[in-house]
């Protein structure tokens, strides 16, 4: 089965948690995840400027990790990203701002990026802010 997940929650919320696991156990099952989907304050996980305390889990880092190793799409929504501060090089340049913090493997782009995601999969997943 394909999957397309949208995220909603900020990274150290429980959803967020709970969808970083729906992953990992799709992909062990041999499901494929055709797009993941940073919108609203999920975007912040792509903010390398973001720091767990020792004792929490790095959702960031957990995040990062399973798309590196499975070489997902992982498209945060770049109006939500913009609002919240997240931005990558083409960004901080065009709005002449000091600095970056959403490299790779994070892609910027809009909600059609989300609208295709559900095409292309077989179902969309969504896990919210709780």
């Amino acid at each position: 089965m394909k999957f397309a997940i949208a995220l909603f929650a900020p990274p150290h919320a429980p959803s967020s948690r709970r969808a970083l696991r729906f992953a990992e156990a799709a992909l062990n099952s041999g499901h494929e995840i055709v797009r993941l989907f940073f919108y609203q304050d999920s975007v912040h996980t792509a903010s390398s400027n973001i720091v767990s305390p020792q004792d929490e889990l790095d959702m960031p880092g957990e995040w990062r990790t399973l798309i590196e190793k499975h070489q997902l799409d992982a498209v945060v929504c770049i109006a939500a990203a913009l609002r919240r501060g997240v931005l990558n090089e083409q960004e901080a340049q065009r709005y002449n701002r000091p600095a970056a913090n959403a490299h790779t493997p994070w892609e910027l782009s809009g909600l059609g990026q989300l609208h295709e995601a559900a095409q292309l999969a077989d179902r969309l997943i969504c896990f919210g802010d709780n």
